[in-house]
């Protein structure tokens, strides 16, 4: 776990109970493991700071409401629940916000990027010009390129 249920207790601004420390120990291994999911494995030992808040703040956010209510009115006993976080309603969750954090301290960067790609079995002769990549059928390879002055 990234955090602990001592840094959680601190968060809220209330005594938790036995049933509330053990639903805060869960908690917290979920949202470890959801950070782990969205960002990376990170050594416990030198897990970033920030890690460690995002998940504190993902488990106190269940520990104030586990339902995922959106309204509750005390009078005809009204209770809703919103849309807002669609089937992570009532569950540990990070917002999007939360995970674009988590992508990026991971080193994860959305976005299009270029990938060198070769054929496997692709034999480079000695000259430019001369790549072949293998093939089935009548002869062994087909040329890869066709400009001795370079490959594209």
């Amino acid at each position: 776990m990234y955090a602990t249920l001592d840094e959680l207790t601190e968060r809220v601004d209330w005594e938790l109970d036995a049933d509330e420390l053990r639903i805060g120990a869960s908690a917290l291994q979920d949202a470890s493991d959801l950070a782990t999911t969205y960002g990376r494995d990170w050594p416990v030992a030198t897990v970033p700071r920030l890690v460690k808040t995002l998940v504190l703040k993902a488990a106190s956010r269940y520990l104030r409401n586990p339902n995922g209510y959106t309204q509750s009115r005390a009078g005809d006993e009204t209770l809703a629940w919103g849309d807002a976080h669609g089937r992570d309603a009532g569950s540990v969750y990070f917002t999007r916000e939360e995970i674009r954090l988590l992508e990026e301290l991971a080193g994860r960067r959305p976005g299009l990027t270029s990938v060198p790609v070769m054929a496997w079995g692709t034999v480079l002769g000695s000259a430019v010009g001369t790549g072949r990549v293998p093939v089935e059928g009548p002869g062994s390879s087909f040329p890869f390129f066709s400009d001795d002055r370079g490959p594209w």
